[in-house]
């Protein structure tokens, strides 16, 4: 079966639109650097188990190409041309962990574009749900720097033109990668439009989100940065999560819920040493889906890490059965210790 087969429609009763495209096949690191985790199989491991499952009821629709215009509202137009350039010539390394191939730039284009097209048919209400599964990710690229695997800032770019273009006043953008999405809390740092929420391991790549950043100037408060011990489990995630950030979040009260979702928390990720198990992200899902569902909220969550291929696959289906469900969340005993922490910093801004 070809899973990147364009247009075709889902079974009756479809939860939600899925974004993807071919491109997102044609970028691979591994062509300079033969080991690097961020294959895609990654991708292929997921459309065949979502194909498995009749892709568990959504829709799908090809991810377009951005233009670069929309790509410099928040990437300066010097870091745009050197991604054009660096592929255009063939690739290479950008640093130890970044790679560029001829097919890159397209594959980018494409990624930051299906983040956009899910925005913008959100926001549209053609559906409450949006998943983007696209290559590479972007939440640790810069405004002029792509690093750790990400070339453009997919959701970055995607908040930005629904502020821009779309209506929105304010948008909420929740990261559960178990990297730091350092990009997008600093291309946002000094914004009280945009609150972005991040719960991460501490003390990995990149070395960024500690809890006492909330963000600069205008924007402090507008950033919650909660970082977890190596080991942590669900419970932890999610204690965090319903108790921290979502009281956080319906306090901002935003117009569009955005989602940069990672799985390499996965207890079975080489990259990380997390131990939340595949249920443990439908259980987040179902977290964020209430909170978006109570305030009848559009909301769009764009793929980021995951490298043991099989865990990434069976966590992002759960998370689309999550999604589409409607069933309610499991709610998590506050971690006093956790919780505390985190309300000695949060709490000057948030009520929780």
């Amino acid at each position: 079966m070809d899973v990147h087969a364009q247009g075709q429609s889902p079974p009756a009763g479809g939860s939600g639109l899925y974004f993807h495209h071919p491109a997102s096949l044609e970028h691979d690191p591994r062509a300079h650097s033969p080991h690097h985790p961020d294959t895609p199989e990654r991708l292929l491991s997921i459309e065949r188990t979502l194909a498995e499952h009749d892709w568990a009821g959504w829709q799908r629709r090809s991810a377009p190409a951005l233009d670069e215009a929309r790509l410099e509202l928040v990437h300066t137009p010097g870091h745009v041309a050197r991604i054009r350039n660096m592929s255009s010539i063939g690739g290479g390394a950008i640093d130890p962990d970044t790679f560029v191939g001829e097919p890159s730039y397209r594959a980018a284009l494409h990624a930051a574009g299906g983040a956009c097209e899910m925005t913008r048919a959100l926001m549209a209400r053609e559906s409450r749900l949006g998943f983007c599964a696209v290559r590479p990710s972007g939440h640790h690229a810069e405004a002029d720097r792509a690093m750790g695997f990400c070339l453009f800032n997919n959701v970055a770019v995607a908040a930005e033109l629904a502020i821009r273009e779309m209506g929105a006043r304010r948008v909420f953008i929740l990261d559960w990668d178990v990297h730091h999405g350092n990009g997008t809390a600093e291309i946002f740092r000094y914004r009280s439009d945009v609150l972005f929420a991040s719960i991460h391991q501490e003390g990995i790549y990149p070395g960024s989100g500690p809890l006492g950043d909330v963000g600069s100037g205008p924007g402090e408060g507008y950033t919650i940065n909660l970082p977890v011990p190596a080991g942590s489990e669900e419970d932890e995630w999610l204690s965090l999560l319903e108790h921290v950030v979502l009281p956080a979040a319906r306090s901002f009260d935003p117009d569009l819920v955005l989602v940069s979702a990672g799985f390499d928390a996965h207890r079975r990720d080489p990259l990380a040493g997390c131990r939340l198990e595949t249920g443990s992200f439908a259980e987040m899902a179902r977290h964020v889906r209430q909170l978006a569902a109570e305030r009848e909220l559009p909301l769009g969550v764009v793929l980021e890490g995951g490298y043991e291929p099989q865990a990434l696959a069976e966590s992002v289906l759960e998370t689309l059965k999550a999604l589409g469900s409607g069933d309610p969340p499991r709610s998590a005993e506050p971690k006093a210790l956790f919780i505390s922490r985190a309300a000695a910093q949060i709490g000057h801004h948030w009520p929780l």
